[in-house]
């Protein structure tokens, strides 16, 4: 690793950034890279910087209009060590490969003093001006950073330009809590002066202010004082203090920041001078805590979009992560296959790409239908996608948004649609069941997913999979249609029992009902249709074979799940088995 330093003819004009083996990146004026903007010298995009390891490869870009000089002499290309710096108009820039290392080895300090955050909120600057000023930028300084990197870079800068008595600052953090030493971690540094001795910031100073969770300030040698440590003269200062970064997004951090006495012309008598110091690092850690936790809910709300309906969001803005724990209770679970996947994916080969968006279309239709009714959707299988009601929130009416979302993919996929159609080929089933789950946030350490765990989802994929043999679109189990039989009006839908089933591996049998649209949306099956299809098969379970295959024609030729139960009179010769106690056992999943 090495730093590239950038110092511009103002001393507040200047960054230091981080270079890793291998990286490339583009020097200007441009926010896109690394952007010297103070100097009008530097076009948007003036050099390509690639450092090996051991030496910076640095080459001039066609649209820049002014020299690169390195060693008074204008270059095209050229390499630099650490130690070396090249000029672009009036800014320097320097390599170095200097490191800062937490210390345990600072002596203790003559003085130490505490701060609490109150305290000094409550203080009036004594010099508002250049403070408010700087503070002024903060929002902007965070907004602009897109990664933690740059963020780091851009905050100690402007620590540096709102502290004139600072020598250096640094943003630090500290890690693995459960440790009985926790470590701490510079996440980036600065210095005023390039010819500074060695910077060691104060582990023990650090990890004081983390537990406290207040300013702490120490000094090592008082303005009035003779008793100059070697610790002092040999590192530059006097004294240090570190505060905290309050809020979730910051867990760990701290600013830290050290300098002389006197420095930048401003002569101290008291460490009590220093709390417009600490009052402005308190303010700025509070604002970059207060904007990050924010960046954080706006990225979780961003990632979880795709799992939750908008309303189920606002409910969780609060406390998400208590919310998303997992806990047992009790779900409703859809289950939606996508059919003609198979015959698709074989006339396709040669443009898989398009067939997986035409497939993701497909399953849209599901997603964006289970987030409509309230519902999350927990995960795919395959060309099956899974939503559930019933959690992180309770919802009552859990049945009914499923059998809306049901309906509501049944309908669409009804549509007639052209041959461009994306949903064109396709059909589906769908399997709702209801009962005990853990719902929540599940996984392993390496990925963690929103999901529902328990014999529901099984039985719900189970009740998806039967629509193949029943060639019934929307199947439920028997707590999710007595559910519907009490909560759902006519004209969302209407239900038929369609047959006493032992599923493959199951030990019990399962009633199941189909879930069909209303009357007014699906006249091709009556309501008297269902009454004839729900007598023949009373007739099924008590025995009566013949009496039910004649109920059976009266239900209309193009309804398919009648088909179910008259082939099996049929094979039976109208005649049902020995023992024969009214559940059909089924031979496969």
């Amino acid at each position: 690793m090495a730093d590239l330093i950038a110092q511009g003819a103002d001393w507040q004009d200047r960054w230091r950034r981080a270079l890793a083996a291998g990286q490339c990146v583009v020097l200007g004026r441009a926010p896109s890279g690394w952007p010297a903007a103070w100097d009008d010298r530097i076009s948007r995009r003036h050099a390509e910087l690639c450092w090996d390891g051991q030496r910076l490869h640095v080459r001039k870009l066609a649209e820049a209009r002014n020299p690169i000089f390195v060693k008074g002499q204008p270059a095209e290309t050229f390499e630099i060590t650490p130690g070396e710096h090249f000029v672009i108009g009036q800014t320097t820039f320097t390599l170095t490969d200097e490191r800062v290392q937490v210390s345990q080895d600072v002596p203790h300090p003559l003085q130490e003093q505490t701060f609490s955050a109150d305290y000094l909120h409550g203080l009036r600057f004594r010099r508002v001006g250049p403070h408010i000023d700087v503070l002024s930028r903060l929002g902007d300084v965070i907004a602009g950073a897109d990664n933690d990197a740059e963020l780091s870079v851009r905050l100690v800068n402007l620590l540096l330009a709102g502290l004139p008595r600072a020598g250096a600052t640094a943003l630090v953090a500290q890690h693995d809590d459960d440790a009985e030493q926790p470590a701490i971690d510079v996440l980036h540094w600065d210095r005023r002066s390039m010819t500074a001795n060695e910077f060691q910031p104060s582990e023990r100073l650090i990890q004081d202010a983390l537990a406290r969770s207040e300013s702490v300030l120490h000094v090592w040698n008082a303005a009035d004082s003779d008793a100059a440590s070697e610790f002092t003269l040999m590192q530059g200062i006097d004294w240090a203090f570190c505060t905290p970064v309050p809020g979730k997004a910051c867990r760990g951090w701290a600013l830290y920041v050290a300098g002389r006495f006197g420095d930048a012309g401003l002569k101290i008598s008291d460490p009590g001078d220093l709390r417009d110091d600490l009052k402005f690092t308190e303010l700025a850690a509070t604002t970059l805590g207060a904007l990050r936790d924010v960046r954080m809910l706006e990225r979780d709300r961003a990632g979880l979009s795709q799992f939750f309906a908008p309303q189920v969001l606002d409910a969780l803005a609060g406390e998400p992560d208590t919310a998303l724990a997992p806990r047992e209770t009790e779900v409703t679970v859809l289950f939606c296959d996508l059919r003609g996947f198979t015959r698709h994916s074989e006339r396709a080969s040669d443009d898989l790409l398009g067939l997986l968006k035409r497939v993701s279309q497909a399953l849209g239709v599901a997603t964006h239908h289970i987030r409509e009714q309230g519902g999350v959707l927990g995960d795919f299988h395959g060309d099956a996608a899974m939503g559930f009601w019933g959690w992180p929130f309770e919802q009552p009416d859990a049945a009914l948004r499923a059998a809306r979302a049901a309906l509501a993919v049944r309908a669409q996929y009804a549509a007639d649609k052209g041959s461009g159609d994306p949903l064109s080929g396709f059909q589906v089933g769908i399997g709702i069941a209801n009962g005990s789950a853990v719902a929540g946030k599940i996984g392993t350490v390496d990925q963690v997913k929103v999901t529902v765990f328990g014999p529901v989802v099984n039985l719900a994929s189970r009740l998806e999979g039967m629509t193949k043999v029943l060639h019934a679109p929307i199947l439920l189990d028997e707590r999710t249609a007595a559910a519907l039989r009490r909560e759902m009006p006519a004209d969302v839908g209407r239900l038929r029992r369609v047959a006493v089933v032992q599923p493959y591996g199951f030990e019990r049998k399962l009633e199941v009902t189909e879930l069909l649209p209303s009357a007014a949306q699906y006249p091709t099956l009556s309501d008297e249709h269902i009454a004839h299809y729900e007598h023949a098969l009373d007739d099924v379970l008590a025995g009566r074979w013949g009496e039910a295959f004649e109920r059976l024609h009266r239900v209309p030729a193009d309804d398919r799940v009648k088909d179910f139960l008259t082939v099996l009179i049929a094979q039976h010769n109208r005649t049902p088995p020995d023992n024969w106690g009214g559940v059909i056992p089924l031979s496969s999943k």
